[in-house]
Formats: structure tokens, C-alpha cells, sequence
């Protein structure tokens, strides 16, 4: 038995092809969107449905085996890493996404002013900004 098939038992999720294929895809890395991750799964599979990706990637984020992350004005994204409540960085000029590690060291990063009753244990927080291409673009426009 695989450890993707382990991991997904463990999480009480049924073995399938099509959550074996999204797993791969996102263990290798990235903030892939829905249409990149599907492209990959066909890749492997031959034939999966748009819909079909779509509900493996919702069991599995709710099984916390993957994360989905929107940053603003951008298609949701997957990502394999989760549960060590890391950050993005997203670039203003392609989009690009990279992981930041937590700001200060431990979850949740941030204590809220309020947090209005609610246990807190998580903090998104997105930091904008130009990637070094983009940099180096607007550097030779200029």
C-alpha cells in the first residue's frame, strides 16, 4: 500500500484514482488552479471530469490533505501544504505565488484586537508585492 493510499484511509477518505492522481499532482509542489491540476490528473488517468476534480479537491480539503487558498481577483488555487499555517506572497504584476513561513514563528501568527468569542487557530495573511521578473520588466520600461 502506497503512502497516499495510507494517508488518505487515515483521513477516513475512500481510495480512488482520481484522489490518488490530485495528490500526486499536489505533492509536486505549487499553487495550481483547478485547470492546471486537471490538465495533470488526464495526464495520468486519460479521462476525469472538471466536476470530478473539483470534488476531490474539496474532500480533500476538508480532510485537511490539501489547502485552498483565493487570493484577491485570482481563481482559487490548491496547494499540498498545510497545517503549519504558512503565508503567501503573490506577485501584482503575473500573479506568481510563493509560501512564506508564519510571521512570527507560531500559530496563529496574528491575535486579533477581538476576536468576538471565536478560538483562533489559524491566520491567512497575504503579502503583495513584484516579483524579481516583474521588477526587472518595469525596471527596462522605465
Amino acid at each position: 500500500m502506497s503512502s497516499a493510499e495510507e494517508l488518505l484511509r487515515s483521513r477516513g477518505l475512500r481510495v480512488t484514482r482520481p484522489r490518488l492522481a490530485v495528490l500526486d499532482v499536489l505533492a509536486a509542489g505549487g499553487h495550481l488552479e483547478v485547470e492546471e491540476i486537471t490538465r495533470q490528473v488526464r495526464e495520468r488517468l486519460d479521462s476525469v471530469s472538471t466536476q470530478a476534480v473539483y470534488d476531490v479537491l474539496g474532500a480533500l480539503s476538508r480532510a485537511g490533505l490539501s489547502r485552498r487558498i483565493e487570493p484577491a481577483g485570482s481563481p482559487a488555487r490548491y496547494e499540498a501544504r498545510v497545517g503549519d499555517n504558512h503565508h503567501h506572497v503573490v506577485c501584482r504584476g503575473c500573479g506568481m505565488i510563493a509560501d512564506v513561513d508564519c510571521a512570527v514563528g507560531e500559530a496563529p501568527c496574528l491575535e486579533p484586537h477581538s476576536a468576538h468569542g471565536f478560538e483562533i487557530d489559524e491566520a491567512e495573511v497575504t503579502f503583495w508585492g513584484l516579483c524579481p521578473s516583474c521588477q526587472a520588466r518595469r525596471t527596462a520600461d522605465e
